[in-house]
């Protein structure tokens, strides 16, 4: 009469015959779970940082547009009118207008010894006092432009043109050098995620681009500081594309060709669904560690049906039946990848919530990820582990017990 083999039994069986080689399971074992965490984590990360793009772009508004001025039909750089943002800000459907204008010919450094080569590809530009709710950035350190500051010789620097200057506090006195004078630094801006050409800007107020830098237009016999050279236009969100439509000819409705118009949230949009250009490569990668995993779980299981013929043949001997043999083999196959997967799960998962964390973004980790882990893991043990078994079950209990 044939025995039957329970399941548990099945399971205790192969996980014995793991335990009994803990040193060449665990190397085989390796490879799978380096693949496998890669695949983990390549998705977890790629997920996590699309996850996080979109809770910025979420927190900064999508209701942003620019408008900048472009060029001429002779190739001159065009510019906007002085009255271009309040022509915008009389628009029904928007909220809010800033602009900023861009001082041609004015440098700064830290200080006049500063060589006049290095720039550091630092823009100095005018900038109306309602500049920074528009953009959505703040001040890191220090304080914004008011209306009595706006007039005298006193900057405040964007991130990136802060750190170019060596400047990471504001302290009382602190100075640079600006269009051939000094200007106290008032405060630092933090990044302004929608708006990047501002850190690299030193801003000043148009009063004071007017009377210390000669940033000035003439109309009539008027001297008028300005002009803009670009527009932060906050709308309504659900007519955002109609202010789009009609922005460029409010601003400059004579020539309204010469206007560039932009969404900033578009482009942080476009990286969100960018970031996981690069994942089919390190997908590839893992599949390579996973072949790897695979060919050494295939040598193991080879070398231990040689090593262990004596216990094949006893069993045989025993009563045990082809099947089962087979089975107790392609058992400890699939096992022994179970568990090189499962520490892969874990180390990808692990991997994906540090990084995240250090990001500040939103840990994701997709249900296709740790599935698709364990599932390739088990996949593999039973095709590696395929052919072992086959070699086992056909050993007759005289071949086997030849060898004791």
């Amino acid at each position: 009469m044939t025995t039957r083999l329970r399941f548990s039994d099945q399971v205790r069986v192969s996980v014995i015959g793991i335990r009994t080689r803990k040193l060449r399971a665990s190397l085989s074992a390796l490879g799978i779970a380096i693949g496998v965490a890669a695949i983990v984590a390549v998705l977890g990360l790629s997920s996590s940082s699309q996850a996080g793009l979109l809770a910025e772009i979420d927190r900064l508004g999508t209701n942003l547009l620019t408008a900048t001025t472009g060029q001429t039909f002779s190739g001159e750089a065009a510019k906007l009118p002085l009255e271009a943002p309040a022509r915008v800000g009389r628009l029904d459907a928007v909220e809010q207008v800033a602009d900023v204008g861009t001082v041609s010919g004015a440098t700064v450094y830290r200080s006049p010894l500063i060589p006049s080569v290095t720039t550091n590809a630092l823009q100095v530009k005018a900038a109306s006092l309602n500049l920074l709710p528009v953009v959505a950035t703040g001040v890191a350190q220090g304080s914004w432009l008011n209306a009595a500051t706006a007039t005298q010789p006193v900057a405040v620097l964007g991130a990136t043109a802060a750190r170019r200057l060596g400047l990471d506090r504001v302290e009382p006195g602190t100075r640079i050098w600006l269009g051939g004078q000094w200007f106290t630094v008032a405060g630092i801006l933090a990044p302004a995620t929608l708006a990047q050409e501002i850190d690299t800007s030193v801003l000043v107020g148009y009063p004071a681009a007017q009377q210390f830098l000669g940033y000035v237009s003439v109309v009539g016999d008027r001297t008028l500081p300005g002009p803009p050279s670009t527009l932060y236009v906050r709308a309504d969100t659900t007519r955002v594309n109609a202010v789009h439509g009609v922005l460029a000819r409010t601003a400059n409705p004579e020539s309204a060709n010469e206007v560039d118009i932009s969404r900033p949230s578009e482009a942080l949009t476009a990286r969100a669904a960018a970031t996981g250009a690069f994942d089919s490569l390190f997908l590839g990668l893992g599949v390579v560690a996973l072949v790897v995993g695979a060919v050494g779980v295939a040598n193991i299981m080879i070398i231990s049906v040689l090593e262990r013929r004596s216990e094949i043949g006893l069993r045989r001997a025993l009563g045990a039946t082809r099947r089962q043999i087979r089975g107790q083999f392609l058992a400890e196959a699939i096992t022994l990848a179970l568990l090189g997967g499962t520490v892969g799960v874990a180390a990808g998962v692990g991997s994906t919530v540090v990084y995240a964390n250090l990001k500040n973004w939103a840990v994701v980790i997709p249900v296709e990820a740790w599935l698709g882990g364990i599932g390739s893991a088990i996949l593999i043990g039973a095709v590696a582990g395929l052919l072992p078994a086959l070699r086992a079950a056909r050993l007759s209990p005289t071949e086997g017990l030849r060898s004791v």
